[in-house]
């Protein structure tokens, strides 16, 4: 039996610090629950400053401490990404707002979603960027992540 592949792109400003996050968070929990071979999970940013670097070394040492590897490179999101990927999540609205901008159809725009859609606790309506502030915004954001992606693994895959 041959299941289809969920393929899931996670989308942040500059992708150093929240989408690589939520894909590290994704990655583990698919992992976890031995469904690698059923996900592709990759991330990208809506600008091409950082293009080329890791992550954010605060973010990586946040996520580290929470047993999640940051390997990602960033990149800018591409109009390919909007046709290769089933979801395309941004980090808080004005990246979802960009992103369905940016989309070339309706079926493209359709795959777009806030990152805090999938959340179970609702605490915030946003992942909030944590470059400019300090450790305690980057553990938030881990939090969220860790939350929303698992919300979403259970709606992908009925697993809690």
């Amino acid at each position: 039996m041959n299941k289809k592949k969920h393929k899931i792109l996670f989308v942040c400003l500059g992708n150093i610090c929240r989408s690589p996050s939520a894909e590290a968070v994704m990655k583990k929990l698919v992992h976890d629950a031995g469904l690698d071979e059923q996900f592709e999970i990759d991330s990208a940013g809506l600008i091409n400053y950082h293009e080329g670097e890791r992550a954010d070394p605060r973010m990586r040492a946040h996520a580290a401490r929470r047993g999640y590897q940051l390997d990602s490179i960033s990149r800018p999101i591409r109009l390919s990404d909007f046709d290769h990927f089933d979801l395309i999540i941004g980090m808080d609205n004005r990246n979802v707002d960009e992103l369905r901008s940016l989309a070339p159809d309706l079926e493209s725009e359709a795959k777009v979603h806030q990152m805090t859609e999938f959340s179970r606790n609702k605490l915030y309506d946003y992942v909030p960027d944590p470059y400019y502030g300090g450790a305690d915004g980057f553990e938030l954001v881990l939090t969220l992540l860790e939350d929303a992606c698992g919300g979403l693994m259970e709606e992908i895959s009925g697993i809690s």
